[in-house]
């Protein structure tokens, strides 16, 4: 007990990829690339979302909640993750390291739930058409995002709990660039066998579910796509889901693969490259495949881009 109150009090050391340094030199300028076009594109919905009144849409306010999430999430862990690429003191305290994993287990789940959310909104946009604003109308869509946040970070503080109050013995290396609960199961010097269940069972809830209710709205989706007698209508509706579907395969296969197996048979440089993946490539993809390519948003982009030159000509 006293080793695993010395680890306590000296926190972790967040090894990442420190025994190939040419690997974090590389991923160093990569990761800091990705970062950036991820806070501007995420960023820029958000603000379009606020600004403009021809986006404010059931769709968009779930899109500008996503784009916030993506935000602090990647925020949440790749500051410390290029510090530590570019510093040989990769030590990180135990309040960092909880805090960490409390704000990342808590938007993966948010974020689980909301894109379920978001395909039951398409769903009623395509299959109920006349219906939708009935169906999906402000103050639901509002219930809707204030429960995915409350179950989200309400799980987190009961995996956070769960996780961290284990006694931690020997060395206080993390095989990680950040906290997660797989790798700190694999630190702690007692028998997880009870945390590893706990573990596989919510993840099946906030994975396996979500991921099921997306499949079937998104098949009732192509049901009436099929439908549509106009084959550009077909075409545009099927590249619209397509990439909607590819941005939650992605999310939802990294995640899958990384909390819906023993943490014994956790491969630390795989699941690290994934982890990288669904903390960077998929907050970059978002703003990418739902709206930036969307001609909606490019028209609201053009607008406040004319409306702040106006003003400052003026």
């Amino acid at each position: 007990m006293e080793r695993a109150n010395a680890t306590t009090s000296s926190g972790f050391i967040l090894l990442g990829f420190s025994s190939r340094p040419h690997v974090e030199t590389v991923l160093f300028v990569v990761i800091l690339i990705i970062y950036f076009l991820s806070f501007l594109g995420n960023g820029t919905i958000i603000l379009l979302s606020i600004l403009e009144p021809r986006l404010h849409t059931p769709m968009y306010f779930f899109l500008s909640n996503l784009s916030f999430m993506d935000l602090c999430l990647t925020t949440c862990t790749v500051p410390q993750t290029l510090v530590n690429f570019k510093e040989k003191d990769k030590t990180i305290t135990y309040g960092g390291c909880v805090t960490q994993l409390f704000i990342a287990l808590g938007l993966g789940g948010v974020e689980c739930i909301l894109l379920a959310v978001m395909a039951y909104d398409r769903y009623a946009a395509v299959c109920r058409p006349l219906h939708y604003m009935v169906i999906m109308h402000p103050q639901l869509c509002l219930q809707l995002v204030i429960i995915a946040w409350l179950i989200g970070f309400g799980n987190s503080v009961v995996q956070t709990a769960l996780t961290m109050t284990l006694p931690f013995c020997g060395k206080n290396q993390v095989d990680h660039f950040f906290c997660e609960v797989p790798v700190m199961l694999k630190l702690a010097c007692a028998n997880t066998f009870i945390n590893e269940a706990e573990l596989f069972a919510v993840s099946v809830f906030f994975l396996v579910v979500p991921l099921s209710l997306i499949l079937v709205s998104y098949g009732h989706i192509t049901r009436a796509v099929l439908k549509i007698k106009s084959a550009q209508g077909r075409r545009k509706a099927f590249g619209t889901c397509g990439s909607h579907l590819l941005v939650v395969i992605i999310f939802f296969g990294t995640l899958i693969s990384m909390y819906l197996q023993s943490p014994s048979s956790y491969s630390q440089d795989l699941n690290k490259s994934i982890a990288l993946f669904y903390t960077l490539v998929t907050p970059l993809l978002n703003p990418l495949i739902y709206t930036l390519r969307n001609k909606e948003v490019k028209g609201a982009l053009k607008r406040l881009v004319e409306r702040t030159i106006d003003s400052r000509e003026s």
